[in-house]
């Protein structure tokens, strides 16, 4: 059962002094937060959904609060590219953009260069009250709304703040390699900083060197959220990376070698987070010493046979888990390869997360992937595979790759290209790839 909705939560716990964002080298304190996001309140259209479009992260945790105080759901769509906008409008014709450059494919709103108002202090949110609407991928058709109340949002931040020690971590500041319009950007940068009084980087530093800057300019203690991709191209950085004291990685399954490399590149405890659009997260790990996932407290975790199910007060209603799970303890459990990353060639099994570490464990090859070939009607399973190799050709992939999986699993055909078309949390869209491979759906 989860916790009743029918209490009030405060959009954030700072004192009025605390930095809430930090832009370049100016520091925004929670008084002048609460300040602009009652004024942008005030000026929002009377729409019910908004798309919060800011890329600014400052802005975007102010156009969030005012939503919240207008009672406006923010959607968070799964791109931001003008069909995908478009199609939202289709579903939520009552719905306009927050953007900060630029207009959008949708009615738009742009977030004010003044937003000077009196000293104001934010009302507490009714717990019930719909906070966001999320969407999943659509890898498996088109993407499906999951409607998440301000309570179950509060509680999923506090319940992960708790496993992360958040009070020994008291003034940090984020800085996040991730958009904050994805869920694990929204639970583990915004919410995080909010429910637990961090500060947040206002960009969104991408390239390695502009995470170095960002960290640089920043003082500890300083917490990084990113993902395995980002993990790879910042740990391979010659110039190396400066300390930080949490990493937080999510969105992909993360190699131990890998979490070993970036606790080594920033002096830090990694900490991997399990978590799906409709359960949100719900487990940790510390990649590096544990093979277990660990649930969050608050969420319960029930098996049956249909499938895997979380519930609890961060949880919206009953949520399904998509992934193969072994119990291995009243609270712990082992992540298996999902039914679609399985692969059966004449009887030999493997899976596509396997193949992949092993694609990627070839010294040279620095990005890559294992996809099956539902192209052509093929009586046998197929694989392909895309390689960034700058200094390999294919023939030398495909005979370190025999020294590591069966022969029956080499990719026809391999192609080795430039980069993959990875998107802003580090996925693949399969579409994307079957383009690199000439077989266009």
């Amino acid at each position: 059962m989860n916790t009743p909705t029918a209490h009030v939560y405060s959009v954030t716990c700072h004192a009025a002094g605390d930095v809430i964002a930090r832009r370049g080298g100016q520091t925004l304190d929670a008084a002048q937060f609460h300040r602009d996001a009652a004024s942008l309140a005030a000026l929002l259209p009377e729409r019910r959904y908004i798309i919060n479009l800011c890329t600014d992260r400052y802005h975007f945790m102010v156009g969030f609060a005012a939503a919240l105080m207008r009672g406006q759901t923010s959607l968070m769509p799964t791109a931001n590219v003008p069909e995908a906008l478009r199609a939202l409008a289709e579903d939520y014709p009552d719905l306009y953009a927050l953007t900060d450059v630029g207009d959008a494919a949708v009615p738009s709103f742009a977030y004010p260069a003044d937003l000077s108002g009196a000293a104001s202090a934010l009302p507490a949110i009714p717990g019930a009250q719909p906070a966001s609407i999320q969407f999943t991928s659509g890898s498996t058709g088109k993407p499906k709304p999951v409607p998440k109340s301000w309570s179950v949002l509060v509680h999923s931040a506090r319940t992960a703040g708790a496993r992360l020690d958040a009070p020994a971590l008291r003034g940090a500041t984020i800085i996040g390699t991730v958009p904050h319009q994805h869920s694990y950007g929204l639970e583990s940068i915004v919410l995080l900083a909010l429910q637990h009084g961090f500060a947040v980087e206002a960009s969104s530093p991408l390239y390695p060197a502009d995470v170095r800057d960002a960290l640089e300019r920043t003082p500890r203690p300083r917490i990084l959220v990113t993902t395995p991709v980002h993990l790879r191209a910042l740990v391979a950085e010659p110039e190396g990376m400066p300390p930080v004291d949490l990493i937080l990685s999510a969105t992909a399954p993360l190699p131990e070698p890998l979490a070993h490399a970036a606790e080594a590149c920033f002096g830090a405890p990694l900490v991997e987070i399990y978590g799906c659009t409709e359960a949100g997260q719900a487990a940790s790990r510390r990649t590096t010493q544990e093979t277990d996932w660990h649930l969050f407290d608050g969420i319960e975790l029930r098996q049956d046979g249909t499938g895997n199910w979380a519930s609890g007060a961060p949880v919206e209603g009953i949520a399904p888990l998509q992934d193969v799970i072994e119990l291995t303890g009243p609270r712990h459990f082992r992540l298996g390869a999902r039914a679609a990353e399985l692969v059966n060639i004449v009887g030999k099994r493997s899976s596509l997360p396997y193949l992949n570490s092993q694609l990627l464990s070839i010294p040279g090859v620095q990005d890559g992937t294992f996809l099956l070939d539902d192209t052509t009607p093929l009586p046998v399973q197929r694989l392909m595979a895309v390689a960034v190799a700058p200094t390999l050709t294919q023939e030398a992939i495909l005979h370190a790759l025999r020294e590591r999986i069966d022969p029956t699993f080499l990719p026809r055909p391999l192609a080795v290209v430039k980069s993959l078309p990875r998107n802003a949390m580090g996925k693949l869209p399969r579409a994307d790839l079957l383009r690199l491979l000439g077989r266009a759906p």
